[in-house]
């Protein structure tokens, strides 16, 4: 979804929760918390409220009517009971639709009902001058621990990575290879597109940015000559991100075909446009999703993600650097505690400290 998309449904999400939710939502938005970690948030929740009236744990009939009382005197078990709730739903089947949640998604959870309790006992301000309430049961909830190393996710990621020059090579196919495999029909709209979609594939592997940086940017948040380009981070923070040089000369084709080709005028603010009924629109980040998928298929027949680039630009950067807090701000990451699963996907020196290990002891047992 868009940006104006995740406010709408986001708005939709505030009517039907309790009136103190509507004051987070307006506490936040201000922040500002991006649209669509908003919508996470509303929707765990929501989750959160309907588990609480299933089990009686709430006496009342609807989400609107869940109160602030009932909130300050929720116990430590009613939590606990909560969190085993959403760690054992059990396994998706046609007739139990909701499926088991991984760690990460139960701690995305248990995170969004602690900011709602942060909130609620410690930013919010009644006509007093108090907080709505003072106990904050969610200080007792720990989060469950991930059971997966980085270890076993590098593994499990390290084959959907362009490493080496596979990169660029990727860039080339879609390029030059991609479209003699297209019938007529499928070919004029590629030929249409072909140097936009070069472009943004070039840019997130050239500068790790997310699809949602990239889909929100504007013309004039690039600069070619600077070789930086200018995003809205999460928590809506400006950040002014470096480009490897070596996509420039993508980007310096787009930008000489995106007037002509898609009927830019000076009042079309998107850098990556779509071809709209009436006029050019703003690229989505769900076309940005189906057209990586696309090319990467094709490529290689691995089909990758936008964050699968982001994933290949910081293993490659820390591969060069060695420094996690480099490829942290690379990232936009306010600490370096997410980059240590690029330390495990580039695992070429520690490979070659146990080839070193073994021939030292051959060395050895030969003298």
């Amino acid at each position: 979804m868009d940006h104006s998309a995740y406010v709408a449904h986001n708005e939709q999400l505030v009517n039907e929760l309790p009136d103190y939710v509507g004051d987070y939502y307006l506490a936040k938005s201000s922040v500002p918390l991006s649209p669509a970690t908003l919508y996470q948030y509303l929707n765990e929740f929501k989750r959160f409220f309907e588990w609480l009236i299933e089990t009686g744990v709430s006496s009342a009939n609807s989400i609107k009517q869940i109160s602030l009382q009932d909130l300050e005197h929720l116990k430590k078990q009613d939590m606990e009971l909560y969190k085993s709730y959403l760690l054992n739903r059990g396994k998706q089947t046609a007739q139990h639709p909701q499926g088991a949640l991984s760690h990460r998604t139960v701690n995305r959870s248990l995170n969004a009902l602690s900011a709602l309790f942060r909130f609620l006992t410690a930013e919010s301000e009644n006509s007093e001058g108090e907080p709505y309430f003072y106990r904050n049961v969610m200080k007792k909830i720990s989060l469950v621990q991930d059971s997966e190393t980085y270890a076993t996710r590098a593994s499990h990621i390290k084959d959907q990575l362009m490493l080496g020059d596979q990169d660029k090579a990727y860039l080339n196919f879609i390029q030059d290879e991609y479209g003699e495999r297209l019938d007529q029909n499928h070919l004029r709209y590629y030929q249409r597109d072909r140097e936009r979609d070069v472009a943004i594939n070039a840019l997130m592997l050239g500068t790790g940015i997310r699809v949602s940086e990239l889909t929100n940017m504007d013309v004039g948040h690039l600069s070619l000559k600077a070789a930086n380009v200018t995003v809205r981070r999460k928590g809506g923070k400006w950040d002014s991100v470096p480009i490897a040089k070596w996509v420039l000369p993508y980007l310096a084709r787009y930008i000489s075909i995106r007037r002509p080709r898609y009927h830019a005028t000076a009042n079309t603010p998107a850098l990556f446009l779509t071809m709209g009924t009436d006029e050019p629109r703003r690229i989505k980040p769900a076309t940005v999703e189906l057209l990586v998928a696309k090319y990467s298929t094709a490529f290689n027949h691995v089909r990758i993600t936008p964050h699968k680039l982001r994933h290949t630009l910081a293993s490659k950067l820390y591969l060069e650097t060695k420094n996690e807090h480099l490829v942290a701000t690379q990232l936009g990451q306010s600490s370096t505690s997410a980059t240590g699963l690029y330390t495990h996907i580039i695992d070429t020196q520690q490979r070659k400290a146990l080839n070193r290990l073994h021939e030292d002891n051959h060395n050895k047992d030969n003298r």
